[in-house]
């Protein structure tokens, strides 16, 4: 059976702060809506589904991020998540200049968790907390191919 990946779902605090440091970062804003009724209760299994949404996609049209501030119910806050926790914890994007990319992430309030690390010779990379929480991988490549 052929499988594609559609996206990568992420519940936000803030649907525009979250947007702002995604689309600083390169990504567009592909839609956006508000979503209710029987099928998004049906399709998410939550009573009483409430949701502003918006798709965002990354420059090379291979990534898409769909982020989604619950009005109903309310969202439920947890702590922010570890990178060593059980579950989906991060999402990943290759950039091109990684302190341009921590420039921007900056101006959003968002910083890394320790620092600025090199794996081998191969990429600069680093875990930054941005908005609601999410933790964003940012990675340069360091050889091209």
């Amino acid at each position: 059976m052929p499988i594609k990946l559609e996206n990568v779902g992420i519940a936000v605090r803030d649907l525009e702060e979250t947007i702002a440091f995604f689309t600083d970062l390169g990504l567009t804003v592909l839609g956006r809506d508000t979503v209710s009724g029987e099928w998004t209760d049906t399709a998410v299994g939550l009573d009483g589904n409430h949701a502003k949404i918006a798709m965002l996609q990354t420059p090379d049209g291979n990534g898409r991020l769909e982020l989604f501030e619950y009005l109903h119910p309310d969202a439920i806050e947890t702590e922010p998540t570890q990178p060593h926790e059980i579950g989906m914890h991060r999402v990943a994007f290759s950039v091109d200049d990684i302190d341009v990319a921590l420039e921007i992430a900056a101006r959003h309030g968002c910083h890394p968790l320790r620092g600025v690390a090199a794996y081998e010779d191969i990429y600069k990379l680093t875990y930054v907390r941005g908005p609601s929480g999410i933790i964003v991988m940012l990675a340069q490549e360091l050889k091209k191919s």
